[in-house]
């Protein structure tokens, strides 16, 4: 499924699934992750966000249903050239539209205002508050039901 939006700077995203063969490309983002992609493409769960079919990733996100059996953004990687451009809340969209459950999950540190802030801004509830994961730097949970959702 292809998603275009027009963002601030009048740029079409194109998000959709990523394929095993963008998972080099996605790691040109994220290096610290590229096993991990390697495997999300070959699952079909990562959607890679491109301004043109042919242009470099702008960001990928993961959907995944690990978590008590419901949806859940389990990463979410911007490139810093792309950011505040609206490719994040693409990319959160686009997990919205495609997620199969009735709740939808992320999270991410409380140190992470940038990502507190985007998830604000496209609709998601805080849901909790999670100690023990990053020392010092706790998670925030994150909710999505109803609008977007199956």
């Amino acid at each position: 499924m292809d998603m275009d939006m027009d963002t601030e700077k009048n740029d079409v995203v194109v998000v959709r699934p990523a394929v095993p063969a963008e998972a080099a490309a996605l790691a040109g983002i994220d290096a610290g992750r590229r096993t991990s992609i390697e495997k999300w493409c070959r699952q079909g769960v990562a959607y890679v966000a491109r301004d043109t079919a042919s242009g470099p990733p702008l960001g990928y996100c993961v959907l995944e249903y690990t978590f008590f059996e419901q949806g859940f953004v389990t990463l979410l990687m911007v490139a810093p050239e792309a950011r505040r451009r609206g490719v994040g809340h693409r990319l959160l969209e686009a997990a919205a539209a495609t997620c199969t459950t009735p709740k939808l999950f992320t999270s991410t540190n409380v140190s992470n205002q940038p990502m507190q802030r985007l998830l604000q801004r496209a609709g998601w509830t805080p849901a909790g508050l999670l100690h023990g994961l990053d020392e010092g730097d706790p998670e925030l949970f994150y909710l999505r039901k109803g609008r977007g959702l199956r």
